[in-house]
């Protein structure tokens, strides 16, 4: 049987032998939005990262592929490490007006330089 207690933390325990807890299901993956539908914040972040500078890319509305693949081609034009997780792209220092003309080249054109 899986370990699943961390999915049910906050839910009251039941003394019925019977009883079987349900979870909610997951939707299935977000239908990626058009790119010029997509509303992209390009900014920057040294929070946590040991003073080092990242450029944050957020609001991608879509399936994890998708964003893997834009991070991809983000990380292989600027030629900078980083990742694609959490709904958000990490490029490595701080190339916000970089990325937003390339973004904008790419067909994103709602995307815009956060801070």
């Amino acid at each position: 049987m899986d370990n699943d207690w961390k999915k049910r933390l906050g839910v009251v325990f039941s003394t019925n032998p019977d009883f079987n807890y349900q979870t909610e299901e997951t939707a299935a993956q977000a239908e990626t939005l058009p790119k010029a539908r997509q509303r992209l914040i390009v900014g920057i972040d040294r929070r946590n990262r040991g003073g080092k500078t990242v450029t944050l890319i957020s609001g991608f509305v879509g399936s994890k592929e998708d964003l893997a693949e834009l991070g991809r081609t983000l990380k292989v034009k600027c030629g900078v490490g980083g990742a694609a997780k959490d709904g958000e792209i990490t490029i490595q220092g701080d190339l916000r007006e970089k990325i937003v003309n390339l973004l904008h080249s790419m067909g994103y054109t709602l995307a815009k330089r956060g801070n």
